[in-house]
């Protein structure tokens, strides 16, 4: 797949994977847009790519999402990295940062996609990559609201594959780990694999130039998660044990 003359809406790209894959893009030639909340982030992330064009967006508001899909326009890709995170075990539930990490992080995709999708429908074209997690492959300990959301993203990247596969519109889902972002700076354990936002990128962008559906990376990592699907309840929850 080509990504030359091609114009790339990339949502949740002020910074980190989203900034990074937006520079891999660019390289292949596409005309990238980005959007995010903070306008001063959007302004710094396009001058370092040379001056793009940018459109500010918070995707848990749905007039916001609806009036920058009509601002930028027909596009031949949507990419949706955008993503709220804060630790959360069932004993110190908060309930504003678990509900934000739902509306941003799934619900705000369901935002973007209904927004771009029945265009693309109707004109047989298009190319949508969501972001999922391999935290949203099984539930985890202290994941409460951030790999609930994930699965939800992944279920509904999975359900817009089920629809779509044989047309013009190409569904992908990229399923990371852990990557080194202001995000997962919160966390104070131990991170294996941990990436660069670069080398995330740069498996998101083989996965797009791919015709396959999706990818889970780093390989080895994503194993782990995978095969926890296969153990039944007892196996898997000692595996993972709970948070103290």
């Amino acid at each position: 797949m080509t990504f030359a003359g091609k114009r790339y809406w990339l949502i949740g790209a002020s910074e980190g994977l989203g900034l990074s894959l937006a520079k891999a893009l660019q390289g292949q030639g596409a005309e990238v847009i980005l959007s995010a909340r903070s306008p001063e982030g959007l302004a710094k992330a396009a001058a370092s790519l040379g001056g793009v064009a940018t459109q500010a967006l918070d995707v848990a508001d749905a007039a916001s999402v609806t009036h920058a899909a009509a601002q930028i326009g027909e596009v031949d890709g949507v990419v949706f990295v955008a993503g709220v995170y804060w630790p959360m075990t069932a004993q110190n539930l908060d309930a504003g940062q678990l509900e934000a990490m739902c509306n941003t992080n799934f619900t705000g995709c369901a935002r973007v996609i209904a927004a771009v999708l029945p265009a693309m429908i109707a004109r047989d074209a298009g190319h949508i990559v969501i972001t999922g997690s391999l935290s949203g492959f099984r539930g985890l300990p202290g994941a409460m609201g951030y790999a609930a959301s994930k699965a939800g993203v992944m279920a509904l990247a999975e359900c817009l594959y089920a629809d779509l596969r044989g047309s013009g519109v190409k569904v992908q889902l990229a399923n990371p780990g852990f990557i080194a972002t202001r995000l997962t700076a919160k966390n104070d354990f131990s991170m294996p694999f941990l990436m660069q936002p670069e080398e995330a990128a740069a498996h998101m962008l083989r996965l797009m130039q791919s015709p396959r559906f999706k990818a889970s990376f780093p390989t080895l990592f994503s194993w782990l998660f995978r095969l926890g699907n296969l153990l039944p309840d007892w196996a898997y929850y000692r595996i993972f044990a709970p948070k103290p």
